[in-house]
Formats: structure tokens, C-alpha cells, sequence
């Protein structure tokens, strides 16, 4: 069992910039692929970013492309989602999840995803 906990939401202005933090507890945290998920008010939840287990391979939501990053502490249990040049239309709900299969073709899709955190909000004004 791993238990995700975010951390690192709240409010900036657009333009702003804000890093996600994901802890896992558990230690095979380092061979669990890892994503962020993130759900805006009266949407579903999108795919935003994901990480194989190794840190060698990731993959972006064409929305977020060359604004955010993923990258990886496995020393630390930590996943992390660096989030620049923030838009109003990144306010969401944001979510990592642990994927036990370290990669996969289907790494941006929900079902793939074993551990859910329970999200941390974040708001972006204009």
C-alpha cells in the first residue's frame, strides 16, 4: 500500500509560479511511474504530467507543455510538479497517483494508476 500526500497549493496571479510537492510513503516508491491529475470545477479530471520510475521518461498534457515539469526524488519518497507562467485556466484541483507498472503506452490515462493523494487546490487569478 502507498499513501500520496500533495502539498504545495494555493493562490498566485496569472504569470505566477507555484512547485507541487507529492510524498509517497512506502518503499518501492521508486519503481512506481508517477502523475499529476488535475480536476477544474464541473470538469473531469485531465492528465497533466507523468514520470517513469527511473526519471528518465516523461510525458505532458499538450496544455502544459514547456510550462510545467515533473521530475523525481527517489531518495526523498517525492514527486514534484514545477508550474510556471500559470494561466487562470490551470486552476484545478491537482492529484498525483502512483502506477505499480513504472511506464507504460497508456501512462496518461486514469485507469493506469493504482494510489490517488487526496489533491491540493490550486487557484490562479487574473
Amino acid at each position: 500500500q502507498v499513501q500520496l500526500v500533495e502539498s504545495g497549493g494555493g493562490l498566485v496571479q496569472a504569470g505566477g509560479s507555484l512547485r507541487l510537492s507529492c510524498a509517497a510513503s512506502g518503499r518501492t516508491f521508486s519503481s512506481y511511474a508517477m502523475g499529476w491529475f488535475r480536476q477544474a470545477p464541473g470538469k473531469e479530471r485531465e492528465f497533466v504530467a507523468a514520470i517513469s520510475w527511473t526519471g528518465g521518461s516523461t510525458y505532458y498534457a499538450d496544455s502544459v507543455k514547456g510550462r510545467f515539469t515533473i521530475s523525481r526524488d527517489n531518495a526523498k519518497n517525492t514527486v514534484y510538479l514545477q508550474m510556471n507562467s500559470l494561466k487562470p485556466e490551470d486552476t484545478a484541483v491537482y492529484y498525483c497517483a502512483a502506477d505499480r507498472k513504472g511506464w507504460s503506452l497508456a501512462i496518461a490515462y486514469e485507469y493506469e494508476y493504482d494510489y490517488w493523494g487526496q489533491g491540493t487546490q490550486v487557484t490562479v487569478s487574473s
